[in-house]
C-alpha cells in the first residue's frame, strides 16, 4: 500500500494511505510558522510538539477520516495545550473529524471551569462540564488514603458515558511521555505487569477508542508552551499535598528525574524501550518455546 504525499497551504506536509473513496490518516508533519489567537508567534517548542504529535497519531493510527473525538480538558497544562493542537489540526489537515471538549469538575474549592469554557470558545470546539462533588464520594466510601484511584474510576466513566450519548468514537487525553515512563515504572514495581498507559487502546466495552497523541511529547515542552500560550489556570486538587507526599505517582515522578541527571535521553530511551518489546527474552511463559 503505497503513501501518498500532499502538499497544502501554510507549508502543512501530510502524508495518507488511500483508502477506498476516503483517505485514512497515516501521518503528518506540521512545518508551518503560527501564530496563537493572542497574536505572538511560536518559537521552537510549539513546532515540536505539532511535530511529535503528529508523528504520534501517524504511527499509532490514533485519527481517522470521519472521528469523532471527544477530548477530556482538566484545565490543566496538557490537556489545554492538546486542545489547541487538536483544534488547530481540525482546521488544518485534509482529514475531517469532529472535535468536543469535556471539563469534569470535580467540586473542589477554587476550581475554576470558566477559563476552560472561555478557552475553548476562543477555539470554537463545544464545551460540555461535568460536575460531581468527589470529595464528598471519596469521604462516603472511605478512600480518602488513595483518593485518585476512585477519582479517576469516576472521571472515566462519566467521560465514557458522555462519549457515548455524544456519538463520539475516540476520547482523547493529554498525558505525555512522563506519564507514560512512570506509568511503565509504577506497574514494574508494584507487580502490575509490563504495561503502562497505550497510545491507542479500546475502552473496557470496546465501543471507544482512547489516544494520547502526546505520547512522544515530553512534560519539559509542555510546561513552556502552556506559558507561551498563556493557559488559564484553575483549582488544584485538594489532595495535592498528601499525594506529593505519599503518592506512587509523585514518588516515581521524583525518581524519573533523579535518573534523568544521570541518564542522557532517559524518556526518548524509554520510549525506544517500550517500542522494542522482545518478549522471548522476558519470563512470562506463553511467549517462550520451552522444550
Amino acid at each position: 500500500m503505497a503513501l501518498i504525499y500532499c502538499s497544502f497551504p501554510g507549508n502543512a506536509n501530510f502524508f495518507f494511505v488511500p483508502c477506498g473513496f476516503s483517505f485514512d490518516f497515516f501521518y503528518f508533519r506540521c512545518n508551518f510558522p503560527l501564530k496563537n489567537s493572542r497574536g505572538f508567534s511560536e518559537m521552537d517548542v510549539l513546532n515540536k510538539i505539532y511535530k511529535l504529535t503528529g508523528a504520534a497519531i501517524g504511527d499509532y493510527s490514533m485519527i481517522r477520516n470521519g472521528d469523532s473525538i471527544l477530548a477530556g480538558v482538566s484545565g490543566g497544562k496538557d490537556s489545554m495545550l492538546l486542545l489547541h493542537v487538536l483544534a488547530r489540526l481540525r482546521r488544518r489537515a485534509p482529514v475531517r473529524f469532529s472535535l468536543t471538549a469535556v471539563t469534569f469538575d470535580p467540586g473542589f474549592p477554587g476550581f475554576d471551569a470558566d477559563g476552560t469554557k472561555r478557552f475553548c470558545e476562543e477555539l470554537e470546539v463545544p464545551h460540555h462540564v461535568i460536575r460531581l462533588n468527589v470529595q464528598n464520594v471519596i469521604e462516603r466510601t472511605g478512600t480518602a488514603a488513595r483518593p485518585c484511584i476512585l477519582c479517576s474510576r469516576l472521571r472515566r466513566g462519566h467521560l465514557y458515558a458522555l462519549a457515548k450519548r455524544l456519538d463520539c468514537n475516540k476520547l482523547a487525553l493529554g498525558q505525555h511521555l512522563d506519564d507514560i515512563a512512570v506509568s511503565f515504572l509504577i506497574c514494574c514495581c508494584r507487580g502490575g505487569g509490563l504495561t503502562t498507559m497505550g497510545p491507542n487502546v479500546p475502552s473496557d466495552d470496546a465501543e471507544i477508542r482512547v489516544i494520547r497523541p502526546f505520547a512522544y511529547v515530553e512534560e519539559k515542552m509542555t510546561v513552556r508552551a502552556a506559558a507561551m500560550l498563556q493557559i488559564p489556570p484553575r483549582g488544584e486538587c485538594i489532595y495535592k499535598r498528601q499525594l506529593e507526599e505519599s503518592g506512587d505517582r509523585a514518588y516515581f515522578k521524583r525518581q524519573l528525574r533523579e535518573m534523568e541527571r544521570h541518564i542522557p535521553n532517559l524518556l526518548p530511551n524509554i520510549l525506544h524501550s517500550l517500542s522494542d518489546v522482545r518478549p522471548s527474552y522476558l519470563l512470562d511463559r506463553r511467549f517462550l518455546e520451552l522444550e
